[in-house]
């Protein structure tokens, strides 16, 4: 930085300055913590019957350990784009109406989830059910790590219960699949050519949902080449719908050719599993019984209605765990 033209070229200076906030955070992290150990084991050593003092200990040790593991958590984040905000897709699957509803429930328990790591949520395209819940939704949930986070979450998920939309209340079993894509920021140069896009404006129900604020304003974007498909309907303007429809496309893009190169790599990306019965990577099931169990790591809680309120967290640790020791084996 104290090299004479630095700031010269704002953007890459910017960039520079940002890479060394988040490095210097790391390191004085782990000096702090560090630091804590040293002092926390020199007052171990004292000899004292003050019962007090050895319980005021044993806490600062135990809030060190709580410390040192929330750290050790955030060393699972290694992949390139685990850093970025994320952009959420959720699209009902097998189970008709049930599958709609289904769909529904997994954007409230997801916006919840956000809510609570302090996450900002936007929805920026959604096509309602025709009876009930949703079809399809897109969120960007914009954060430190969103992605890092949510990228365990992709994958389809089977919910079991007694149908509030079955007058004979009988047991139904719904799908949804959830796809999680790294927003990724404008310094990555994805070439998106005009001729290759095809681009077509419809019409969108405006703020306030009434017919009167009904405009033309919604746009999809396909990409020729890939056949990627993306839409946005929530911004005010079509121009705003298209920037951010061409911000998911590049994110889309990339994730795509990203992707690519892993599997030549080491084979590990499967083929993409479709929304019905035994490709779910989760199962929610409320009746017979409680219980929310991640097939991919075994990980389970009977608590469903706190998952169901965005308590995901140790779904998430659990994959991101085994993740890392299958990536450590290889």
């Amino acid at each position: 930085m104290s090299i004479e033209g630095f700031w010269g070229d704002s953007a890459g200076a910017n960039k520079k300055v940002s890479r060394l906030k988040e490095l210097r955070n790391i390191v004085e992290l782990w000096q702090g913590l560090y630091k804590q150990y040293k002092e926390l084991m020199e007052f171990s050593c004292l000899d004292t019957n003050d019962a007090n003092f050895v319980n005021e200990i044993k806490a600062e040790f135990d809030k060190l350990t709580h410390n040192i593991e929330g750290l050790e958590f955030k060393v699972l984040f290694s992949g390139e784009l685990d850093k970025n905000s994320a952009i959420l897709s959720i699209n009902s699957g097998a189970g008709g109406t049930e599958a709609c509803d289904w769909a529904e429930m997994l954007l409230r328990m997801y916006l919840r989830w956000a809510e609570n790591k302090g996450f900002k949520a936007r929805v920026i395209d959604i096509l309602p059910g025709e009876e009930a819940g949703i079809k399809s939704v897109t969120v960007f949930i914009d954060g430190d790590y969103a992605y890092g986070y949510l990228k365990a979450e992709s994958g389809v998920h089977r919910l079991v219960r007694i149908s509030p939309f079955d007058a004979n209340k009988r047991r139904h079993t719904s799908f949804a699949s959830v796809h999680t894509t790294a927003q990724v920021s404008g310094d990555i140069d994805i070439a998106i050519k005009p001729e290759e896009l095809k681009i077509d404006v419809y019409r969108s129900r405006g703020h306030g949902g009434q017919s009167v604020n009904t405009t033309d304003s919604a746009v999809r974007i396909t990409h020729l080449p890939s056949g990627i498909i993306v839409q946005c309907q929530n911004e005010r303007s079509q121009y705003q719908n298209k920037q951010v429809a061409l911000n998911v496309l590049r994110a889309r893009l990339y994730e795509k050719i990203h992707q690519e190169r892993e599997e030549k790599l080491n084979k590990q990306y499967a083929d993409k599993k479709k929304i019905e019965w035994g490709s779910q990577i989760r199962s929610y099931v409320m009746h017979p019984y409680n219980m929310v169990k991640d097939h991919r790591t075994d990980y389970e809680t009977g608590n469903v209605s706190a998952v169901m309120d965005g308590a995901i967290d140790g779904f998430i640790e659990a994959y991101l765990r085994q993740i890392s020791a299958a990536r450590t084996n290889l």
